[in-house]
């Protein structure tokens, strides 16, 4: 007599309204393990939840460690995608999942306060959208945005886009 409890988005034209994890099993969990079968969920499905709901949080400038930052603008340069993982590293088990985030901040934002912010929104929305409980987010900084800088990749299309005379 248990009626499922899915959670609903709110419609935008003629989308149908998409399920989200129940949250009436027990553990307050979704059915990951029945009796009818198994759901596996892979560790860059999480990775990518939590590195879209770590951008969404104000404060937070750009994810990656100084390296992979440097890839990602390469990679921009050359008419390639950001990766949304970029400064993601994730630990998926049957249950549970563990997310380790390197963030660069805006200047001036409290970093106590921006960690707390992406903490609980990379919290909710793993929870939500997998199931799975997760069970810490590590979060390390690794740089501050200064204002009036210019991301490493902007810079590059910026110069290209507008070739100035070299010499006067």
């Amino acid at each position: 007599m248990t009626e499922a409890n899915p959670v609903s988005t709110p419609s935008r034209g003629d989308e149908s309204t998409v399920p989200r994890a129940r949250t009436d099993s027990p553990g307050g969990r979704g059915d990951l393990m029945t009796p009818r079968g198994n759901t596996s969920i892979d560790s860059g499905v999480v990775a990518k939840i939590a590195g879209m709901a770590a951008r969404e949080v104000a404060g937070v400038y750009d994810m990656g460690a100084g390296t992979a930052r440097a890839l990602g603008a390469v990679r921009g340069i050359v008419g390639g995608d950001r990766s949304v993982t970029q400064g993601v590293s994730v630990e998926v088990g049957e249950r549970q999942a563990a997310v380790d985030l390197d963030l660069v901040v805006e200047y001036g934002v409290a970093i106590p306060d921006v960690a707390a912010a992406v903490r609980r929104n990379v919290i909710t929305a793993v929870e939500r959208m997998t199931g799975l409980e997760v069970t810490e987010v590590n979060i390390r900084v690794d740089d501050v945005h200064m204002p009036g800088q210019e991301k490493e990749g902007d810079k590059g299309r910026a110069e290209e886009a507008e070739p100035g005379p070299r010499v006067q």
